[in-house]
């Protein structure tokens, strides 16, 4: 009996990360798009918006964060040769669509909430308009984006207040998936953390990076001693040492011998176990019993928003967060929804349209304004949509009730507005969040659950109805 010899593995065809972003999507964008085609509708102009219907428990406030890493995909949502013979293979869709494809360029326009506000129930943090084969297909992209950033931001937001002024930086990298590590560094940022250990990340999007040693590097040598002194030596006597391998306070003694051997006062000492507001007590004493009074205390340890408010009366200095912050703090997704708000008919008269379901998914029809009321005292008050046919007449109304419109261009027909991504996009939406957030009344800075702080109004200046099927 002759055996076959084992066939080799199939070379690698494909790239291990597509250069574009256009398969960063479900089959069914795609699937829908082929029946538009083929029906005529495709190119009916319609407006989506993305919003969430209801704030997730525990938050009574969002962040809007994703902005700029929207569009950054946006502009390489292409289809290379590559991605059309795959499409074709699989046979996903037909040739007419697959030619529609391989000129792909978004060409719409879209306008958002500037990256960094504060949103709430029903707020139109984005609205899409376009044809409908250009709009429909950038729903997975955005919503994958929003759903994540805005999460992660907004536990950081959470995070930074319970903080009261002091440093937080992201140390989740290793609890993440390696690419959602980046993006949650910079949504972090937006919710007003300062650093991050994930060099990616400050490549990327210029965010400082931090970072000391773990205590595999104190294991790896004979003493606590040599550890110490070696660190110093190669990072300066500024540099923050991780002194709970052993014995913490022998660990902050030797520390700070091993600074003060190489000329100067340590920079911080970093606490990872225990219990950590004892423990920053004991520390800062002892500190300051050995004339260490400049060295700072940095703890971290799977640390949350409530951890770091039970960590308020402490005497530390900073906080490094890790695994919480990466995974939204118990709310990994901002629960956004990208529905189609408003089309042509056969006519090519605008239609409002809506989701008439039961069970909590209906929908409300029109495009939508929004602005932030805000009262004599200059406390926001209200969340104010408004459906209308027109953007001058949403405007007025919103003067007229004294609200500030949130909603900037981020796409005007196809061309991306610069100053919302890159290093400035995001210094800038972080200091936004600081502005809306301080404009916010003071139940939203509790991190008890609770209503959201400002309740969302509608107003129908249109007087259309939605369609019914």
């Amino acid at each position: 009996m002759t055996t076959q010899p084992a066939q080799a593995p199939a070379p690698r065809t494909a790239p291990l990360a597509s250069p574009t972003t256009s398969l960063l999507t479900d089959m069914y964008e795609l699937t829908m798009l082929q029946a538009a085609l083929r029906s005529g509708t495709a190119g009916r102009h319609s407006v989506f918006e993305l919003f969430g219907r209801s704030l997730p428990p525990s938050r009574r406030f969002g962040v809007v964060a994703g902005t700029g890493r929207l569009l950054d995909a946006i502009e390489r949502f292409t289809f290379t040769a590559q991605q059309i013979d795959f499409l074709h293979a699989q046979q996903v869709v037909d040739d007419d669509t697959l030619d529609f494809l391989r000129g792909f360029r978004f060409t719409g326009t879209i306008r958002g909430y500037a990256e960094g506000e504060c949103y709430f129930s029903g707020s139109p943090l984005l609205t899409v308009e376009g044809t409908f084969a250009q709009a429909c297909v950038l729903e997975t992209l955005a919503l994958s984006i929003y759903n994540y950033d805005c999460a992660v931001a907004s536990a950081a937001s959470r995070m930074t207040i319970a903080a009261h002024g002091r440093p937080c930086a992201d140390f989740g990298a290793r609890r993440a998936h390696e690419r959602a590590a980046v993006s949650a560094a910079r949504a972090a940022v937006v919710g007003g953390f300062t650093a991050t250990s994930n060099l990616e990340a400050g490549l990327r999007y210029g965010i400082p990076t931090v970072g000391t040693s773990a205590h595999s590097f104190t294991l790896l040598h004979d003493t606590e001693e040599e550890a110490f002194a070696a660190q110093v030596a190669a990072l300066g006597p500024g540099t923050t040492i991780l002194v709970d391998t052993y014995d913490i306070a022998q660990g902050i003694e030797r520390a700070v011998k091993a600074a003060r051997a190489a000329g100067a006062e340590l920079g911080a000492v970093r606490l990872d176990s225990g219990d950590l507001v004892a423990e920053a007590f004991k520390a800062r004493a002892q500190l300051d019993s050995l004339g260490a009074t400049s060295t700072r205390i940095t703890v971290t340890n799977d640390l949350d928003e409530y951890a770091i408010a039970a960590l308020g009366a402490a005497p530390v200095d900073s906080y490094g967060v890790g695994t919480k912050l990466v995974t939204g703090s118990g709310r990994p997704t901002a629960a956004l929804v990208y529905k189609l708000v408003e089309r042509a008919d056969g006519d090519g008269v605008m239609q409002e349209v809506a989701k008439f379901s039961q069970g909590g998914k209906a929908t409300v029809g029109g495009r939508k304004w929004a602005g932030r009321v805000v009262d004599a005292s200059g406390r926001a008050c209200e969340e104010l949509v408004i459906s209308a046919r027109e953007g001058d007449q949403a405007l007025a109304a919103l003067e007229a009730a004294g609200a500030r419109p949130l909603q900037v261009d981020l796409v005007v027909n196809g061309t991306i507005q610069e100053e919302h991504r890159g290093p400035g996009g995001l210094a800038a939406a972080a200091e936004r969040h600081q502005t809306s957030r301080a404009e916010l009344p003071y139940e939203a800075w509790r991190l008890s659950e609770g209503e959201p702080a400002v309740p969302t109004r509608h107003l129908d200046l249109d007087g259309r109805q939605a369609l019914r099927g």
